[in-house]
């Protein structure tokens, strides 16, 4: 029988150089759904990827002197090694920048265009950088960017829009009739009744502004919009549109896409009309989940409060994160994170209920047997309330992992790990191993207590990873039948000879005092390490980002002197891979000028040419030679020079220009 099919993604997250333990978030609770569907026997694809493209990250690139793709390459690393700390377990990683993805969304939009649901008008309106998203005036909120809370700029530009409007009756209708589709519920009233209700425009989906994009194939001066470009991967990477589009057959439509409630807009609306324009089925859901906060204010590495999953996962282990950020937070609602709340639940849920569960367990279990239980087993009067709890929990837990309802799942089997832990106190072994005749009502006892525990461990895979193996290993228990997420429903799994042996303390207990201090420490470190790196990159685009220049009066504008020159010699510099050396003759004077058009004017095809030069501009020394002047050039929208030339033979080397 053919396994069923899960498809899961993660939003592609923007190349930043640290994402910080909300983005984390984000991916774990992805991860965990996915690892939970495995375990229950699914074929599951679970997607995650960057999202390369736009005008943020040319910026940025620019600053630090480097190409987009160079700057993204060097990302991407971090990133994936973040997810492998994280032991985040995607199927497919992919990148808006592999050309497999560009080709496929060239040949959407072509499509689009081609019947008619893109057209080509004038756009002018308020864009916010960082978001990469255009706002009406009445979005904006006193005057800024609604989600970031960032200046926003006013754009007029040529660009072609996709027909969102034409999709809103549609939307609207879908949602009302598929109340699951956007989940919580708050999410999809939201949209409904702020968005879609109002009235939706037209959307701009070309640029022209700047070039770090998809081109669009047929008019090479756009490039694609990047959420129309980014939200095309969810079928790109399964192939949609290629040769082989199997993957695509396979697993689409997709089972959810997990996403921040900050992009849920993106997803609920732009994304839906996309896929009915193309005539293709809609995701199944949508989930919106909330932000993890500081002190009331979201974690963003603009204000300096991001946490480092690093910091946390070097001083805790990745499974106490993992188990932290999935049982402290209502999944969908926002959460504060704090340290106290951290060390807090290592100490209470991890250290003293399940590390201190699994090591008294295999302790008395060597200390009275010598590490193997007697065949001879006794029942006690608690032992069919344990056995009840413990094989009622799977279902419990199954019921809020399908509504993706993380934190009652890890409820529910705390719920099993303290009534296993009320168990032992209720049969008491310390009193049982001194009464000779109740030997076999000792070993049953501490047979229960490994099985409640065994079940435990299969039912926390999902969430940590690396603990689950941990536990395993001290009672010898193997991956296989023992282990599968069927076994949790069947009681006596394990062999009544159980053996143990004493293994790593599983969540050692935290000194709240002295780790807050430590913490605390760490933290700052890492955020005074990215604020400086920040500032350090704000700095380089700065500098290489153009001054508005000041205005100036005539008498200024009258102390620049303009000549024509005849351009004598234009040569190579060697090192240089933009200038020309060229050799200008004034009048009766030669002058050595450098100029930086390489790019535009091979070596020589200056010579000959009446050029307008700065004659009286300060000198300076360039390539270990002085230059005296500039050559002046004109630019066009997409940066080609072109040095202003006369071919009117009046105009004799040497004439002023005024």
């Amino acid at each position: 029988m053919a396994k069923e099919k899960f498809y899961i993604t993660t939003p592609i997250y923007y190349p930043s150089d640290k994402l910080h333990i909300g983005h984390s978030y984000c991916t774990v609770a992805t991860d965990t759904m996915a690892r939970y569907k495995r375990l229950r026997g699914y074929d599951v694809m679970f997607l995650t990827g960057t999202d390369e493209h736009g005008q943020k990250i040319e910026r940025i690139a620019n600053g630090q002197g480097m190409t987009p793709k160079e700057y993204t390459d060097k990302i991407v690393v971090g990133i994936k090694e973040l997810w492998k700390t994280l032991c985040i377990s995607y199927d497919k990683f992919i990148r808006t920048t592999d050309d497999y993805h560009i080709k496929i969304v060239q040949k959407i939009f072509k499509q689009l265009y081609d019947q008619g649901d893109i057209y080509k008008s004038s756009y002018e309106g308020w864009y916010c950088t960082p978001c990469e998203s255009f706002f009406t005036e009445h979005q904006l909120v006193d005057g800024k960017c609604p989600d970031c809370g960032r200046d926003v700029e006013l754009l007029k530009e040529e660009s072609y829009f996709f027909r969102l409007s034409k999709y809103q009756d549609r939307i609207i209708q879908y949602m009302e009739e598929n109340p699951e589709f956007l989940q919580p519920n708050t999410r999809q009233n939201e949209m409904i009744n702020n968005f879609l209700k109002p009235g939706l425009e037209d959307l701009a989906v070309s640029r022209t502004s700047f070039k770090w994009g998809v081109p669009v194939e047929f008019d090479p001066g756009h490039i694609v919009y990047v959420w129309v470009d980014a939200l095309s991967n969810y079928i790109t990477a399964l192939g949609y549109g290629t040769d082989d589009d199997s993957l695509f057959q396979k697993y689409w439509p997709a089972d959810v896409h997990v996403v921040g409630k900050e992009i849920v807009r993106f997803h609920a609306i732009i994304w839906p009309a996309m896929l009915m324009a193309l005539n293709l089925p809609l995701p199944k859901k949508i989930f919106g989940h909330g932000w993890l906060v500081i002190n009331g204010g979201k974690m963003s590495k603009s204000v300096g409060n991001v946490v480092d999953p690093n910091v946390l996962v070097n001083k805790y282990g990745v499974d106490a994160i993992r188990y932290f950020l999935l049982r402290e937070i209502a999944f969908g609602q926002d959460g504060n994170f704090s340290n106290e709340a951290l060390i807090q639940r290592i100490n209470s849920d991890l250290a003293n209920d399940l590390g201190n569960l699994v090591s008294r367990t295999v302790g008395m279990i060597e200390k009275y047997f010598g590490g193997t239980l007697p065949a001879e087993h006794a029942a006690t009067d608690f032992d069919e309330e344990l056995k009840a709890v413990a094989l009622s929990t799977t279902e419990k837990v199954e019921t809020a992992m399908e509504k993706m309802f993380f934190s009652d799942a890890l409820i529910e089997i705390w719920n099993l790990v303290r009534r296993t832990n009320k168990y032992i106190d209720e049969t008491q072994p310390w009193i049982l191993c001194k009464d000779e005749s109740k030997q076999a009502e000792l070993a049953n006892a501490l047979y229960h207590v490994a099985e409640s525990i065994r079940i435990i461990s299969v039912l926390i895979e999902p969430f940590m990873p690396n603990t689950p193996e941990k536990i395993r290993k001290q009672f010898f228990i193997e991956n296989g039948e023992a282990t599968s997420w069927d076994s949790t429903k069947t009681w006596g799994i394990l062999p009544v000879t159980l053996k143990v042996q004493k293994g790593e303390t599983l969540f050692p207990r935290i000194d709240m005092k002295k780790e807050l201090e430590e913490l605390e420490a760490a933290i700052k470190a890492s955020q005074a390490t990215s604020i400086a790196n920040q500032q350090k990159a704000a700095q380089e685009q700065k500098a290489e980002e153009p001054e508005t220049p000041a205005e100036i009066t005539i008498d200024d504008f009258c102390k620049v002197q303009l000549k024509v020159g005849e351009v004598l010699e234009s040569k190579e510099v060697e090192g240089s891979k933009k200038l020309l050396r060229n050799v200008i003759k004034i009048g009766d004077e030669e002058r050595v000028i450098f100029s930086g058009i390489k790019d535009a004017y091979a070596p020589g095809a200056l010579v000959g040419k009446r050029v307008v030069v700065a004659y009286n501009l300060k000198p300076r020394k360039m390539m270990g030679e002085m230059s005296y002047g500039m050559i002046l050039c004109a630019e066009d929208g997409d940066g080609k020079l072109s040095i202003l030339t006369t071919d009117d033979p009046t105009f004799r080397s040497g004439s002023d220009i005024s």
